[in-house]
């Protein structure tokens, strides 16, 4: 839970937990691709755009249909389209894959370094994770767009017919209940696959606060992702506006950290080289070696003694041994 303009963290639960994004993944695709893109530009699908898993969510485009930009952004986060992912991504960066690309190096210049995408629409992928601060981060950056905004709380709209190819038109609506029941909704994002279960970004406005919640591994009980998000939001929006647990870092923040120089480290004063320790036999010894009479003459009489007691016990263990031998015969 965050504070979308001042970038507060408002509560965490394992905020930094790699997750699997599925459809939530889509917001990135739009952060990195929304100002690249004129919405009035009008493209052709083609078939690689609509090789995705077959029963995955699409808006249901042609193949040679005719498309704008805008009709994609819509299919892409009314419907889910993971056609139309494939294409504005292809769009956005020359393919589908430089798109990724692009994608998880908008990740890094966001600080969302927790964050690798593998496919544009969120369908799952090895190597793919992300967590609930990156997605944070991310709606951050969508929430920033006039144009992600007016997409993000639209309704329904009209996927245009193909007279081309002979295919009438059709009406789609957003999926994201939040729009149509919490009072101040400001639109977001759902998700699910079998492997990520139910993820959800969802954001509203209330007493001049804009807050953001998401949820990664979720799942629909005792109620549906969207209102576990709505209950959220409820909370968030009844704390003071004080309230913080950390923050979201800015975009480039990271990089600006890595790039700034350091002070060298001040020269350690110079020190006197002391000998080596010897311990105190190694310093008696030395002592003896230099003509020092006053541990000569110490040592000596202990070493007398040493001898001395030595030769009487190596007298008192014969004489007992003698004695041992006469029992014996």
């Amino acid at each position: 839970m965050a504070d979308l303009d001042t970038g507060a963290v408002l509560g965490a639960c394992g905020a930094h937990v790699p997750g699997t994004p599925a459809s939530t993944q889509k917001l990135l695709l739009a952060a990195t691709m929304l100002s690249r893109l004129d919405p009035k530009q009008v493209a052709v699908a083609t078939r690689a755009d609509l090789d995705i898993e077959p029963g995955s969510s699409a808006v249901g485009l042609l193949v040679g249909g005719r498309y704008s930009v805008e009709t994609l952004w819509l299919g892409l986060l009314l419907q889910s389209g993971n056609d139309a992912a494939n294409m504005l991504a292809r769009l956005g960066a020359g393919s589908t894959q430089a798109g990724v690309a692009e994608m998880n190096a908008q990740a890094r210049r966001l600080g969302a370094g927790q964050t690798h995408a593998v496919t544009p629409s969120g369908l799952d992928g090895p190597g793919q994770f992300t967590t609930a601060y990156d997605l944070a981060l991310i709606a951050r950056a969508c929430f920033a767009d006039a144009a992600f905004r007016r997409y993000a709380l639209t309704e329904r709209t009209q996927i245009p017919a193909q007279p081309a190819l002979k295919k009438g038109g059709f009406q789609i609506q957003n999926e994201n209940q939040l729009i149509y029941r919490y009072p101040g909704a400001l639109g977001g994002k759902t998700g699910f696959t079998e492997l990520a279960r139910h993820s959800y970004v969802g954001a509203a406005q209330r007493g001049g606060r804009r807050l953001v919640v998401t949820l990664l591994g979720a799942e629909a009980r005792p109620v549906r992702g969207w209102q576990q998000g709505a209950q959220l939001l409820d909370w968030g929006f009844g704390l003071p506006r004080d309230a913080s647990v950390g923050r979201l870092v800015e975009p480039g923040e990271g990089d600006a950290e890595a790039a700034e120089p350091r002070n060298a480290p001040a020269a350690a004063p110079a020190r006197t080289v002391s000998p080596p320790w010897r311990g105190p036999a190694g310093t008696a010894l030395r002592r003896v070696g230099e003509g020092d009479w006053r541990m000569i003459v110490p040592l000596a009489g202990l070493l007398a003694l040493t001898v001395g007691g030595v030769a009487a016990v190596l007298a008192a263990r014969r004489g007992r041994s003698r004695r041992r031998g006469r029992r014996r015969a």
